[in-house]
């Protein structure tokens, strides 16, 4: 080794870290969802997540099993986050806090890449996980409607998915076909809409 030459001037790849439990899943979870922002389906490859996560291949394959169970996972677990179900008391302020953190999170570098591998192409194995990311995406937005017809505020014979479609359908749509912004008069109006049809008789 030249003289002027230290071990960390060697283009060898670095040694993946002992992360192991909760560290590594959190490490794997977060490297995941940024490759899938910064390059899409093609870079979050299980040899880029485990580099950029600083875990072995195997510790993925492992935890996760496929590649695709992985790609699910950071998406519940990142939107999860993201989208946290509010709990005013006031079904409508809800929906608006809701829809308002959906639009904010279709704005993120994150949030697009997420909803495009979401609709992606699928093998029946990864339609089958797919259908149950978002049955449950679905069902924890429905609880807000459960909620509201318990307090009162909607018909107790509402349909709480046909409401949750009728209210995220058209941000999915602005975002996905035409490009146009979610403002907040937009989300209030939208919530309007929605409610006038759910409202006791």
């Amino acid at each position: 080794m030249p003289q002027d030459e230290t071990p960390q001037d060697r283009s060898e790849p670095a040694a993946p870290l002992r992360r192991r439990g909760a560290a590594m899943r959190r490490a794997v979870l977060d490297a995941t969802v940024r490759l899938l922002a910064e390059g899409g389906l093609e870079a979050a490859s299980v040899a880029a997540v485990a580099a950029a996560a600083g875990v072995h291949e195997t510790s993925i394959y492992r935890n996760w099993g496929t590649r695709e169970h992985l790609l699910r996972a950071a998406l519940a677990d990142y939107t999860d986050q993201a989208l946290p179900l509010p709990d005013t008391g006031s079904l409508r302020e809800d929906l608006r806090r809701l829809l308002t953190a959906l639009a904010a999170f279709l704005d993120t570098p994150e949030g697009p890449a997420l909803l495009h591998l979401s609709i992606a192409p699928a093998t029946a194995e990864t339609r089958t996980g797919r259908d149950a990311y978002w049955a449950d995406r679905l069902a924890r937005a429905e609880h807000l409607l459960h909620r509201a017809a318990a307090r009162g505020e909607i018909r107790p014979d509402a349909d709480p998915r046909a409401a949750v479609e009728a209210l995220m359908s058209p941000l999915f749509a602005r975002h996905l076909l035409l490009g146009e912004p979610v403002t907040p008069a937009y989300v209030t109006a939208l919530v309007d809409l929605v409610l006038d049809g759910l409202a006791p008789r």
